[in-house]
């Protein structure tokens, strides 16, 4: 093919190029800017939440009541997954790619401006709450379609995992800047971090949605869903149509994310609990560490996904569950000796497990919906592990601690997650470099609910 249909129009082999390289640009700076909100709580939570609105409790209480806060966040991930991932199938992906950065965007702001517990007391936690409750919302639909939005510009099979894998460039790319803003206002603005430095982050969220929305306008909608509107095949409900057609890949690809999700959030946000009050580490120390994890996670990820067009998609989504499963007990073995070289060397290094699993997971798991379902399957089972894994992780990992006094359970629990990552992907089926237009489609529809076309 040489020309495109994009709503009646025809685009020309460099044209649909320029479309590619600009649905990339906009799902990639999209998604650096979500994480980045999303991400820079976690940070915050544990370093300054506890103290600053549960005064009362004892710190490793008062982290464990912040993290119940950063959970919040999760809960609404897969409602937000819901609501966006059905306008997402009805109206398209751009229009709603910009309702999810604005919905997020002022909610992080907002972060910024909420009062302490010293300031009005039982109404700082519960203003927190809230605004956590709609980021979360935010977030939740901006994944899946973001991942769409390049995926479905891309010309050939070959490639889908590598050009899918820059949507998930965004969130190591965004838990650097979450992470670099936090160790620059915490320089800057030293014994008043606590006071008025942490606010500063969330605050300047503002610039990069504006810069977010600027992108996302100059971009076209997605041939595939074009295609879509033209056959007339939009799907009054979408969300519970593929709960009805397609739930086994709903569940499988919330799974199959268990060992990216929980430990990669108490690799990034646990570690600053731990380290700080267990290991006698410095914040800055750690967030330095956690800089460098997030370089190295970048610059992975969108090799992962490379790899997944050669060897396959759950060939090397099943290798990175198995460095994971063994990973979480050099992780802890390497913190624990207290050494502060072997203490940088494992939160440097701990980015590198994930974004193995990280970056064939986009294409993974949008392959597995046909496309007139696309945004809501692939984002409910994407959102859907944040209940599950990413949310409970940090207040699991500090539940752990406290009850056992060692860190073995919690490199256990890590690999109870592998093991689960890998059942559920050995479970889906692997479409890596095939058709998944036309034919695709009318197979998975015509199928009874459940079952899984080869």
């Amino acid at each position: 093919m040489t020309a495109t249909d994009i709503g009646g129009a025809r685009l020309s082999e460099v044209e649909h190029r320029a479309q590619l390289h600009r649905a990339l640009v906009a799902s990639t700076v999209g998604t650096t800017i979500e994480w980045y909100d999303f991400l820079l709580y976690g940070q915050v939570s544990a370093l300054v939440f506890g103290p600053l609105f549960f005064p009362q409790s004892t710190p490793l209480v008062g982290v464990l009541q912040a993290f119940g806060i950063f959970f919040i966040g999760f809960v609404g991930r897969p409602i937000g997954a819901a609501i966006f991932g059905h306008w997402g199938d009805r109206i398209g992906r751009k229009a709603t790619l910009i309702a999810t950065l604005l919905v997020s965007g002022i909610a992080t702001v907002a972060v910024g401006l909420v009062p302490t517990y010293a300031s009005i007391g039982i109404w700082g936690p519960v203003l927190l709450t809230v605004i956590r409750l709609i980021q979360g919302i935010g977030v939740g639909g901006e994944w899946g379609g973001s991942v769409l939005l390049a995926m479905e510009w891309a010309r050939t099979t070959k490639h889908r995992g590598f050009i899918s894998s820059w949507p998930q460039f965004g969130a190591p790319a965004g838990f650097f800047l979450a992470n670099l803003a936090v160790l620059v206002f915490s320089w800057l603005s030293g014994d008043q971090f606590l006071v008025w430095g942490w606010r500063i982050p969330f605050l300047i969220s503002i610039v990069m949605v504006g810069v977010g929305l600027w992108i996302r306008l100059g971009i076209l909608e997605t041939p595939v869903f074009q295609k879509v509107i033209a056959e007339d095949r939009i799907e009054r409900v979408p969300v519970l149509e593929v709960l009805k057609r397609q739930p086994k890949q709903v569940v499988l690809t919330a799974l199959l994310r268990l060992p990216e999700q929980a430990p990669g959030y108490i690799f990034g946000a646990f570690v600053f609990t731990y380290g700080t009050t267990i290991l006698g580490a410095s914040r800055n120390f750690l967030l330095t560490g956690v800089l460098l994890q997030a370089v190295l996670g970048f610059l992975w990820v969108t090799v992962a996904g490379h790899l997944s067009d050669r060897i396959g998609r759950k060939r090397m989504y099943i290798i990175g569950c198995v460095v994971m499963a063994v990973f979480g007990f050099i992780y802890f073995a390497l913190l624990d000796t207290k050494v502060p070289g072997l203490i940088f060397l494992a939160v440097a290094l701990s980015g590198l497990p994930v974004m193995t699993l990280y970056g064939p997971e986009a294409a993974l798991i949008a392959e597995s919906f046909t496309a007139r379902l696309r945004y809501s399957g692939c984002s409910l089972g994407y959102q859907l592990a944040s209940i599950i894994a990413g949310g409970p992780a940090p207040f699991i990992a500090t539940a752990l601690f406290a009850a056992f006094a060692s860190s073995l359970p919690i490199a256990f629990y890590i690999l109870g997650c592998a093991v689960i990552g890998i059942v559920a992907t050995a479970l889906l089926t692997d479409y890596t470099n095939k058709d998944i237009s036309e034919e695709y489609d009318m197979v998975q529809l015509a199928q009874p609910a459940g079952e899984v076309a080869d």
